[in-house]
This record gives structure tokens, sequence and C-alpha cells, in this order.
């Protein structure tokens, strides 16, 4: 792809995301292009209809999500630390829409199945290596830690301080006995 065409990709990508942001994906394509700077038939010639710009959206999200895990888990920082700041990023990101279309019944795209696969496994296993560690609780299963941060961080509005983001973290993490 060209630089100039790359450009207006992610000009397009980051304009909808705001836009979508606040009014909902609801929004006209003409908005978009606008708040893009670009005309109508650029914003179409890269996504042909809008269930493929936000299926765009959401695999973008996914995909620097699992860059941001696999990264983070890499070093020796403990995996506490890694998970609250793994909630930490996911605020101001797309995924309530991420989680809307799959409510939706929509299948989306092979791509975008296989990233929520992925990040769903890279975050099972950065919740069992801080079970390990004992300082996440080991009454809870991986899955179920999963699912529950999908649904505190998967919502609008979400952000790392919030009440239910803060409650949720508390609850989970490991007591000591004279803690």
């Amino acid at each position: 792809m060209r630089a100039d065409a790359r450009r207006n990709r992610e000009r397009i990508l980051a304009a909808a995301l705001e836009l979508f942001a606040e009014r909902e994906p609801c929004v006209p394509m003409e908005d978009i292009a606008r708040a893009a700077g670009v005309g109508v038939g650029t914003l179409y010639r890269h996504f042909p209809d809008r269930a493929e710009l936000v299926e765009e959206i959401g695999a973008d999200a996914l995909r620097g999500l699992n860059a941001f895990v696999r990264e983070r888990s890499a070093g020796d920082a403990p995996r506490w630390e890694v998970l609250r700041r793994v909630v930490e990023y996911c605020a101001g990101r797309p995924f309530a829409l991420i989680k809307k279309l799959a409510e939706d019944g929509g299948t989306g795209r092979p791509e975008r199945r296989a990233l929520q696969r992925e990040c769903g496994a890279l975050l099972a296993g950065l919740v069992a290596d801080a079970q390990r560690e004992g300082t996440l609780r080991r009454d809870v299963t991986p899955s179920e830690v999963v699912d529950l941060l999908g649904v505190v961080v998967c919502r609008p509005g979400a952000r790392a301080d919030d009440p239910l983001t803060t409650v949720m973290m508390d609850g989970l993490r490991a007591r000591t006995p004279h803690g």
C-alpha cells in the first residue's frame, strides 16, 4: 500500500473510532470521511461498508492488546502488575464496540475471531501466572477472570480508575494472612 493510502486509512480509522465513541457506530459514513479529511470515495475504497470499517477497528484494537500483553508478559514484572497495566491499557480503547459486535450475533471476520481467541488465551495465561505467583485469588478460574475482565473493561466509559474497575481489581487481588 502506498504511503499516502496508508495515511488515509489510518486517518479514517482514527476518525471513525473517535466518532463511534462519541455517537455510537451509526455515525454516517460521510461524517467519518469529513472528520478524516478525505472524500467519501476514498473512505469507500478502503472500507466498502460500515461493517468492514467496524471489523477493522476491532481487529486493530485486538492486535494492539495482544502485542501489549505479550510484550509486558515477557518481562520480569510481577504478574499482578502486568494485569493492572493491561486493564489500564484497555481504558479508552474500543473494546465495548468489539463486545457489541459479538453480542449482535455478527460472526465477524475469521481474523477478528482468531484475535479474540488469542487474546483470551494470553489473558488466561497471565491470570494463571498471577495465581501461581500468589498475587491473584485462586478460587476463580483463569477463564472466569477473563470473562470478568470482559464485562468490566468492555463497556462504554470504562476507565482503570472507575469504581467498577477498582472493585473488580480489589476483589481479584489475593490477600495475605495479615492483609
